[in-house]
């Protein structure tokens, strides 16, 4: 366990005002102001995934990881106002892109075609950290970097966001480096102690004490409410959802809560001309609660429901993530793949002159459910 010994200074200007707060605060005046910061930090070849540098403002956070990781600390770049988001990773494939910004918990494909200044602040902040992990999976091709797992320091971690996105984005980091959908190792650097146990940090060191502690923290638990509501509650969601269609009167429609506010929204239809089969119509989950696994369990819980009162119920998609949380999912079942979507026909839901839209042009997977 390496130890960390930094001295930092800075020059005490001389001047009739600083002689005056010197007077009237009693500090004594040199020629500079000097801090020590004395820590231990694990070692780069220790086993661990993720870290965390935590303390008040002013305790010595980003000085001991820019000693520390100077190579690793992440610098925020510059954003192109005359791109989408997704244009802006460099030569990193689509794929990958969307990968990392699922990782992180920006799950909204409208959002991805955006420029970062219209971005949410919640939803820019997931955006740098996805660059930030993007480069630290770039630089594992380095002839250098071969054998060991990259390491990506973030300073001022949800220092921008509110509380829930943080704890969101915290989670959703955790779960892609724990399942390695993230090939990295990370160090959060913050003001914040609220994100540690979502970041299931392996260690955590508290600049206020200047300790070390050493353990894997657990997660809290995410107890979501399930509600059948009005089709009024789509407003609150339907712009977060990539199909711009809107959604059927007959639609059945649910609402999930996380303590008492509205977080994820999924609604169902009978499948045409097949009885006792009904499909799902639209998953959402708002911005700041993305990355959480609160969508997927809703549509269980849902699923299971329609299960329950003797009808089969399928999820079709073209979203990556949900795609692969379904085929490593042993309650789901793969029933079709279509490379080209469906057809182009537009079908008029039966009494109303809604239009369902198609999947044409989209490739597209189907999904049973069947329960454990």
């Amino acid at each position: 366990m390496p130890s960390l010994d930094v001295v930092v200074s800075c020059p005490v200007f001389d001047s009739f005002r600083v002689q005056q707060v010197a007077g009237m605060f009693d500090i004594p005046l040199a020629d500079k102001c000097t801090e020590q910061f004395n820590v231990e930090l694990p070692a780069l070849d220790e086993p661990w995934q993720i870290g965390l540098i935590v303390g008040p403002s002013g305790s010595g956070k980003s000085t001991v990881a820019r000693e520390a990781f100077a190579k690793e600390l992440y610098r925020k770049r510059e954003w192109s106002t005359e791109k989408a988001v997704i244009d802006c990773f460099e030569d990193l494939p689509v794929r990958k892109v969307i990968e990392l910004f699922t990782a992180v918990g920006f799950s909204s494909p409208p959002s991805w075609v955006k420029p970062y200044q219209v971005l949410s602040c919640g939803e820019q902040f997931r955006c740098d950290l996805a660059r930030a992990l993007g480069a630290g999976s770039e630089s594992s091709k380095d002839s250098n970097a071969q054998s060991k797992t990259p390491l990506v320091v973030f300073d001022e971690y949800t220092s921008v966001v509110d509380r829930n996105v943080a704890k969101a984005c915290s989670a959703a980091i955790a779960k892609g480096i724990h399942r390695e959908t993230i090939p990295c190792r990370f160090v959060a650097v913050t003001c914040h102690y609220d994100v540690a146990d979502w970041l299931e940090a392996d260690w955590v060191l508290d600049m206020a004490t200047g300790r070390l502690e050493r353990r894997r923290l657990r997660r809290p638990r995410i107890d979501v409410e399930v509600h059948r509501c009005r089709l009024e509650a789509w407003r609150l969601f339907a712009r977060h959802h990539y199909l711009s269609g809107t959604l059927a009167p007959s639609a059945r429609c649910y609402l999930a809560t996380w303590e008492g506010e509205p977080v994820a929204f999924c609604a169902t239809l009978p499948v045409i001309a097949k009885k006792n089969h009904r499909r799902f119509t639209r998953i959402v989950t708002l911005p700041d609660y993305q990355g959480m696994g609160i969508g997927m369990r809703v549509v269980a819980a849902v699923a299971s429901l329609h299960r329950q009162e003797g009808h089969r119920i399928n999820v079709t998609s073209s979203h990556p993530a949900l795609i692969r949380h379904c085929r490593h999912s042993a309650i789901w079942k793969t029933v079709n793949v279509k490379r080209m979507g469906s057809s182009k026909t537009l079908f008029s839901c039966r009494n109303t002159s809604t239009k369902y839209r198609s999947s044409a042009g989209r490739a597209v997977v189907s999904f049973e459910y069947i329960g454990t």
